[in-house]
C-alpha cells in the first residue's frame, strides 16, 4: 500500500448479471481511520459492491484497491487485515462462544484478547454456553466479536445490530467508538439511520446501482436538505412546508386561523428524512427513465 494512500479505492466500478447491472460505475474513497456509512434501500447494490470489496464477488469492470491491493488476488496476509462481520452467519453452534473465539483467535498473527473481546461485546456471562443455544441478538454478537478479534486495519460491518435491543445497540456503538479511537477505518451498512448518523464520518447514498450522494455525515443531501420543516394540521389534514423562515410561516398560519394552529412542529429534518427524499427522487427518476 503507497504511503498516504487511502486503504479503500474504487474507480468505476461496475457489475452485471446478464446484461442488468447491479452496480453501475460508481467510484469512492475510504480515508485512513474513518467510518464511513454506505446506505441504500435492499436491491440497491450495496451487497454486491461489499462483496468486491472482500474479494468475494468478481467485478465486471473498473478499478478497486483494498489496503493496496486487487481484491481479487488478495492472498492470506491481506485476508488477515480484514474484519468482516456479514449480514448472516453459518458458524457451527456446537461450541462454546469462548472455543469459537479461541479457535478463530489462532488464524491471526496478533489477535485481540479474547476475554476482552467477549466482555466488550456484552457476552461475558455466555462465554461457556453452546452458540446453538443463544439467542438472535446474541449470536450476532459472536459475529462481531469474530470480525474483530484479528485486530482488523479495515472493518466490514453489513447490518451489524440486527437483533440487537437498544442497549446492546448503544453499547456497540460505544465498542466502534473505540475501534475507532484505535485508527482502525470501518465501512458500515445498516438500515438504523440513527445509527449511520452516531457512527459515520461520511456517508455515500447508493440507488439503483449508482451512487446519488456522498460527503459528510451532516451534509449529505445538500444545503436544501437541511432546511427546517414546518408541519401542522388543517381541516383534518397533516400539512407540511420547507422554509428557511419557520417562525414567519407560523406566525402567518396563526394569523390566518385567527387562533392556534393544531399540531404546528418545526422539526429540522434528520439523516432518515434527508435519506429518504434522496432514495424517492432518484428511485422515481429511474422509473420514469426506464
Amino acid at each position: 500500500m503507497t504511503p498516504g494512500a487511502p486503504p479503500v479505492q474504487v474507480r468505476e466500478l461496475a457489475k452485471s448479471y446478464g446484461g442488468a447491472n447491479a452496480v453501475g460505475g460508481i467510484s469512492f474513497e475510504i480515508h485512513e481511520g474513518e467510518t464511513f456509512a454506505l446506505l441504500g434501500p435492499n436491491g440497491a447494490g450495496k451487497s454486491t459492491t461489499i462483496e468486491i470489496l472482500e474479494g468475494y464477488r468478481d467485478r465486471s469492470s473498473g478499478e478497486v484497491s483494498v489496503l493496496g491491493k486487487d481484491p481479487q488476488h488478495g492472498g492470506l496476509d491481506w485476508k488477515s487485515q480484514l474484519g468482516i462481520v456479514l449480514q448472516s452467519s453459518g458458524e457451527s453452534g456446537n461450541v462454546t462462544v469462548l472455543e469459537q473465539l479461541k479457535h478463530f483467535a489462532g488464524y491471526y498473527p496478533n489477535p485481540r484478547n479474547v476475554g476482552e473481546v467477549i466482555e466488550a461485546v456484552g457476552l461475558a456471562s455466555q462465554a461457556r454456553t453452546r452458540i446453538g443455544r443463544l439467542s438472535g441478538g446474541q449470536r450476532r454478537r459472536v459475529d462481531v466479536a469474530l470480525g474483530i478479534i484479528g485486530r482488523p486495519r479495515l472493518l466490514f460491518l453489513d447490518e451489524p445490530t440486527t437483533g440487537f435491543d437498544p442497549q446492546a445497540r448503544h453499547q456497540f456503538w460505544g465498542l466502534v467508538n473505540g475501534l475507532k479511537d484505535e485508527g482502525t477505518t470501518i465501512l458500515l451498512t445498516t438500515h438504523y439511520l440513527d445509527e449511520a448518523a452516531t457512527l459515520a464520518d461520511r456517508a455515500g447514498v447508493i440507488v439503483g446501482g449508482r451512487l446519488v450522494d456522498i460527503g459528510p455525515i451532516d451534509q449529505i443531501g445538500g444545503p436544501g436538505a437541511k432546511v427546517p420543516i414546518v408541519r401542522w394540521r388543517q381541516d383534518g389534514v397533516v400539512r407540511s412546508e420547507r422554509t428557511s423562515a419557520p417562525s414567519v410561516l407560523a406566525a402567518r398560519l396563526y394569523a390566518e386561523a385567527g387562533r392556534e394552529v393544531e399540531g404546528l412542529e418545526i422539526t429540522r429534518p434528520s439523516l432518515e428524512d434527508i435519506y429518504l427524499d434522496l432514495v424517492g427522487a432518484h428511485a422515481g427518476a429511474a422509473e420514469d427513465a426506464a
